[in-house]
């Protein structure tokens, strides 16, 4: 197989996608950490800690398969080894899937906060985690995109 498929390990196109991985899960971490008063909600200690974490692995995990991308790129080699493949892909279902996980479990205590009639969340912060859950699923988005694509290229190797 002479083409790659674009967004597969090697192309300009998984590049793109790894380093907006990376950035959008930066975000959600920021937007995240910013509003601190997270842990005063119960709710919201537990599972946005599970965002919190996640996307902490997320970044190192994009950010590093984006330097393998420019490398590739760089050198005019793409990455055409099945072990090596099959790890990435194997890690990126596991992280996308792990996402997809923390940003619905966010999603949903956010859209449950703003409703409850002792303890209400303060607007500034609730946009603050409506924003870091919006980055989440983006994320997700472009880790599952990817996934798939590597898990495209897999059997022609």
């Amino acid at each position: 197989m002479d083409e790659l498929l674009p967004g597969s390990m090697g192309t300009s196109a998984s590049l793109s996608l790894r380093l907006g991985q990376t950035i959008f899960s930066f975000a959600s971490l920021l937007f995240m950490s910013v509003g601190v008063e997270f842990y005063s909600y119960t709710a919201f200690c537990g599972l946005d800690s599970f965002l919190v974490t996640i996307m902490g692995l997320v970044i190192p995990w994009s950010f590093t398969l984006a330097l393998v991308d420019g490398c590739s790129i760089l050198v005019g080699c793409p990455l055409r080894q099945p072990g090596i493949l099959f790890v990435i892909v194997i890690g990126d279902w596991v992280l996308s899937i792990l996402s997809l996980a923390a940003a619905c479990a966010s999603a949903g205590v956010i859209n449950f906060l703003p409703n409850i009639e002792g303890l209400h969340c303060v607007p500034k912060f609730c946009s603050r985690y409506q924003l870091s859950t919006v980055m989440a699923f983006l994320s997700w988005f472009l880790s599952a995109a990817s996934s798939l694509f590597n898990l495209w290229l897999l059997p022609s190797l």
